[in-house]
């Protein structure tokens, strides 16, 4: 059976981020070691640690947003375990307003969004992630909201003439994820907020 392309960059994010996590979380492991023998203590060994951290926390959002999405179910509590620890490594701060568990489909549409939403809050700000009655909004709000139009036409088919780059790609995935669930996707923004909703 042939893969589509969309599907095959859902694969190949999926192999890497698998294939990342482990040697992270044995480096992160080899940290902890040191620490408790007393053998290296310091702002170095807090710098590396803090890195690590930030590392292991965005290879678990990269496996949500750009891995296989499938038909399984993820809990709440994994959910908002990746975004607390994403949220302690930059200056966006992600909460997930939804009390159950959902597809891996729904939270990779979620996820998605809030790469998009990262690119329009260059200073910072909140991402909230909420579904009600089967709509999802992903919300972001922040001090200033800077969006460009030329990748922002890719969510909504109304200008798909911008050249993406690796930074940007979040905005060809969304619309594929979208239209593999049957999803509509859409936008809107003011001076202080941008909105995704699906």
């Amino acid at each position: 059976m042939a893969v589509d392309t969309a599907n095959l960059a859902a694969l190949i994010g999926s192999r890497i981020c698998h294939d990342l996590i482990s040697p992270v979380g044995a480096i992160n492991n080899g940290l902890e070691l040191l620490a408790m023998s007393g053998a290296m203590a310091g702002p170095e060994l807090e710098l590396i640690s803090d890195s690590v951290l930030n590392a292991n926390a965005r290879i678990r959002f990269f496996r949500i947003a750009f891995g296989a999405a499938g038909d399984q179910q993820m809990g709440r509590a994994e959910i908002v375990s990746v975004l607390d620890d994403i949220s302690k490594a930059g200056r966006l701060k992600f909460q997930w307003d939804y009390a159950d568990g959902c597809s891996r489909s729904a939270v990779r549409m979620a996820f998605l969004a809030a790469l998009c939403l990262e690119t329009a809050l260059p200073y910072g700000g909140m991402i909230t992630m909420t579904c009600k009655d089967g709509k999802w909004t992903v919300a972001g709000e922040g001090r200033k909201v800077a969006v460009d139009a030329s990748l922002w036409g890719y969510l909504d088919d109304s200008d798909t003439s911008a050249s993406l780059t690796p930074a940007q790609v979040q905005f060809a995935m969304l619309p594929a994820a979208a239209t593999e669930a049957e999803c509509q996707l859409g936008f809107d923004h003011t001076d202080e907020k941008v909105t995704v909703w699906f």
